[in-house]
């Protein structure tokens, strides 16, 4: 049986007990306040469930990561980023990024960020701990993300595209951003082939563990408020002004 976990304290099993069918569910219960999302994302877990069920948490393994100087820029996508006309922000419409993620998409008859979730990454995003990528055509919002970003890692939630490759246009600028500012991992949760195109790629989840205690230090057992809150080792700001004038693309074939 799954672990159902109470209001308080925040604490979670050990990743290790994860199922592995689903693939990396963990436990059941608490809630989304940010003491319990800023501890389970330090401690590579995440939630992941639709409205008609409790909150679930998961930890898969093996786990999709992009390492910000493995992004994979192709001749093609080196010509959007010159010429489609994008203007790339960071934190400028957090709420609008996060609602249209939330948005009906082709082939899937719900959505898994619920109102709940919505409102819990806005506390987050009001906290200075969960951040956006726009990617804007003219006025209008054409692509963009949002995740949770602790110390180098940015844990990746949802994105998405209005238009061709803005979504991509979007990640290649946090990428590229990340390696200018000493950001180390993005965290792409599960293997999409949208991501691996651009370079993402399974570890496991013991590396991955790994490499969350060397940047951000063990976790507690028990988490308390001020030792989860690690703010980004790098700037936001940055984001925007390598997007504004970044001028030459490396392309692949």
């Amino acid at each position: 049986m799954l672990p159902w976990l109470a209001d308080h304290p925040v604490h979670f099993p050990p990743v290790e007990q994860a199922l592995r069918d689903p693939d990396g569910l963990l436990a059941v219960g608490g809630d989304l306040s940010p003491a319990w999302l800023l501890a389970a994302y330090r401690r590579g877990i995440f939630p992941w469930y639709s409205d008609d069920q409790p909150i679930l948490w998961w930890s898969p393994d093996p786990r999709m990561v992009l390492f910000p100087h493995e992004i994979r820029v192709r001749r093609s996508l080196a010509k959007r980023l010159r010429n489609g006309g994008f203007r790339v922000t960071a934190d400028t419409a957090f709420d609008a990024v996060i609602a249209t993620c939330a948005g009906p998409r082709d082939g899937q008859p719900g959505t898994w960020i619920t109102d709940a979730m919505r409102e819990a990454y806005g506390r987050l995003h009001a906290l200075g701990m969960a951040h956006s990528v726009e990617v804007w055509r003219g006025e209008r919002l054409v692509g963009g993300l949002y995740g949770v970003a602790l110390g180098p890692v940015f844990f990746g939630e949802s994105m998405f595209s209005r238009v061709a490759d803005a979504s991509k246009v979007a990640l290649v600028h946090l990428a590229r951003a990340m390696q200018d500012g000493g950001g180390r991992l993005i965290d792409c949760q599960m293997h999409t082939a949208h991501l691996a195109s651009l370079g993402a790629r399974d570890i496991a989840r013991a590396e991955f563990i790994g490499y969350l205690e060397k940047w951000l230090g063990k976790a507690p057992d028990v988490a308390e408020d001020d030792t989860c809150i690690i703010p980004p080792s790098w700037s936001f700001e940055r984001l925007g002004s390598t997007a504004r004038h970044s001028t030459q693309e490396r392309g692949e074939p």
